[in-house]
């Protein structure tokens, strides 16, 4: 994408400027405000009935779409949601939780009625004959298909052939007339050999369920530390001790080691015997092991549904040096669970890549780390210690494990041992209080951490309130000499480097909310200016992500409706921005609310839009004409923006 205008630095820097926001409120130039009226309450918003005859023009807009910046909530992270029509009537139950319970389910993609046989589809022989469940008959499937989306295969487009023949929505691309499909020879020639790694197989889903797949690093370092510190204790130093006496014993409940060490068979036996005989004959292979610098890179958070595979091409597009998985849980990845190893996916363009791992259980965690140390193409491994939803909150793991340092020394003294690439591990300042971050922090490093990154709030805060960035400044003094990462409410270019440079707070930032909200903040980084990126630019983007979905979730109905919820789970965050060129000051705070404004075109008005049918017509911009009856309700919402 052409920059078409940037904004310098000086003028980025103004703060005397006449400001007629109220506080809390983007400062918003007058001349693109609009008359305030009251919010209208929230209901799941069907997709339009008129579809909009031609693309919103580029041209000055006089009237916006409908309720532009009308409150949407979205998200696991901050959402701004007020109470709806619907749930005004219930017992006030606190602050609202991360999953949005009440949305409308239909946005889930189905199944096509008629199908047809996947070999068939791509001119291939069914293996099963006669004896196939799904149709052979190419003519009546055809005759019954939905129209094609578009004249052009993405998937096509990108390898030379497509996996999906005729069941593709862009068939008509690759089929002749005669219903066969075509290849392009000289695309799959130049196709990268392996753009998507670390997929698993089948056959490999299959051993972890049978518990066939063997983990002899973990259960040589859990026999060793066991006949250290007791069986089923964590062991204490010193250290640990001291953060202990903070912590909430009422958070322990459940989640201490209850569970009981698995036998000792002749199996297992043989699985620790062979992995002592691997560390001893080969004690220089750690250390030859790859070892990531992360001072001084940007850093793309991991993020729960929003931070797929796609998501992270287009950051990388923008500059973004290390990129990491969605949370994947470790009791899932080893019984096998497709969905979960999914998560571990990693694409060509990712240079510096980690997979990140949640849960509460030393021995869990150290298998599933095991397994993606030896299977998977990754750079580092992060432990999850801040997530506050209650899903893992309840388990004893995410931000839950805030209470026990003992285990978390035992979990990252496990994954350091049992891997050969770098461990991280992504903490808060503490549960309720911040009285956990500078007490773990000088820790990590001897239990064997490569880095540290500290989100500034405690699990009660989640997203609300401003980040405690002095809290982090004083955790990176004494983690050292372990780098420290922090993280929280950074949206501009000038947060970014006043932490990093100026105040020395940290030694980089993880970048989360504020790349879901503005992708080309990592650019602004690099080239430390503005850049007022124009609606058209905006939907470029889209549109590669668009590309990037097909390419990765597939060219069918299931893929295409799998990309257009991503893409809209998406937009929940995008429709928060406001333009550079706006703003009576810069830079934008991630946490003000946009009072009720007019874009510079439709197109750009359409995009500020917090109603969830204009997210819907963005969508069909990109990817076509949504299904009749479809419907969408972002997945999270809480009380926070």
């Amino acid at each position: 994408m052409a920059i078409e205008a940037a904004i310098p630095a000086e003028t980025a820097a103004e703060t005397t400027a006449t400001v007629l926001a109220k506080a809390g409120e983007v400062p918003i130039k007058a001349e693109y405000l609009l008359p305030r009226a009251e919010k209208p309450s929230e209901k799941p918003s069907e997709k339009p009935s008129e579809k909009p005859s031609e693309q919103p023009s580029e041209q000055p807009s006089e009237q916006p779409s409908e309720q532009p910046n009308e409150q949407q909530p979205s998200e696991e992270q901050p959402s701004g949601g007020q109470p709806t029509e619907q749930n005004s009537t219930e017992k006030p139950t606190g602050k609202k939780s991360g999953q949005n319970k009440q949305r409308n389910k239909r946005n889930k993609p189905q199944i096509a009625r008629d199908r047809i046989c996947r070999h068939v589809a791509i001119d291939a022989e069914c293996p099963q004959g006669d004896a196939c469940p799904n149709p052979h008959d190419v003519a009546a499937f055809m005759a019954t298909k939905e129209p094609d989306l578009g004249a052009q295969c993405p998937v096509f487009d990108a390898l030379g052939r497509c996996p999906f023949g005729l069941r593709c929505r862009f068939a008509m691309a690759h089929t002749t007339e005669d219903w066969k499909q075509v290849v392009d020879e000289e695309k799959a020639a130049r196709a990268p050999a392996e753009p998507v790694r670390n997929a698993m197989s089948r056959d490999m889903q299959i051993r972890l369920r049978k518990r066939v797949e063997r983990f002899p690093r973990t259960l040589a370092f859990d026999a060793a530390w066991q006949a250290e510190h007791g069986r089923g204790k964590g062991g204490k130093s010193e250290e640990t001790e001291k953060i202990e006496e903070t912590a909430e014993p009422d958070k322990i409940k459940k989640t201490e080691e209850t569970a009981e060490p698995v036998k000792a068979d002749e199996t297992e036996q043989a699985d620790r015997t062979e992995a002592d005989d691997t560390m001893k004959a080969h004690p220089a292979k750690r250390q030859r092991a790859r070892r990531v610098d992360f001072r001084g890179k940007t850093y793309l958070a991991p993020l729960t549904t929003v931070g797929n595979l796609p998501f992270r091409r287009v950051c990388k597009g923008f500059g973004v040096d290390i990129t990491c998985s969605e949370m994947a849980i470790a009791n899932n990845i080893v019984q096998g669970q497709g969905s979960e190893l999914a998560l571990l996916k990693r694409h060509a363009s990712e240079d510096i890549f980690g997979v990140q791992l949640a849960g509460s259980r030393a021995d869990m965690v150290g298998k599933a780390a095991e397994f993606v140390g030896r299977h998977c193409d990754v750079d580092f491994i992060d432990l999850n210690l801040g997530c506050p939803v209650e899903l893992a909150f309840n388990n004893g793991g995410g931000s839950a494990l805030l209470a026990q340092p003992r285990k978390i020394e035992r979990i990252v003294r496990t994954m350091a041992a049992v891997v050969d690439c770098d461990v991280t591990v992504k903490f808060r300042t503490g549960i309720r209080a911040p009285d956990v971050a500078e007490k773990l922090a000088p820790q990590l490093h001897a239990w064997g951490a490569a880095l540290g990154t500290l989100h500034g709030r405690t699990r009660q805060q989640r997203y609300t309130r401003l980040a405690d960035w002095e809290c982090i400044g004083r955790a990176r003094d004494l983690a050292a000499p372990l780098p420290l990462f922090g993280g929280g409410d950074v949206l501009s270019w000038e947060d970014y480097w006043d932490h990093v440079e100026t105040r020395r707070q940290c030694d980089g930032v993880m970048v989360g909310r504020g790349a879901l909200i503005k992708p080309w903040l990592f650019q602004e980084i690099r080239e430390r200016r503005v850049w007022d990126i124009s609606a058209s630019e905006r939907l470029d983007m889209l549109r590669d992500f668009a590309r990037f979905g097909l390419e990765h979730w597939g060219s069918d109905t299931i893929g295409v409706a799998n990309t257009r919820r991503f893409l809209l789970e998406w937009q929940s965050f995008l429709c928060r921005y406001v333009p550079a060129g706006l703003l009576e000051v810069l830079p934008q705070r991630i946490n003000d609310r946009p009072p009720p404004f007019v874009g510079r075109s439709d197109l750009e008005t359409l995009m500020a839009s917090h109603n969830a049918a204009d997210w819907v017509r963005i969508s069909e911009m990109v990817l076509g004409p949504a299904p009749p009856d479809f419907a969408f309700v972002p997945k999270h919402k809480s009380n926070s923006y």
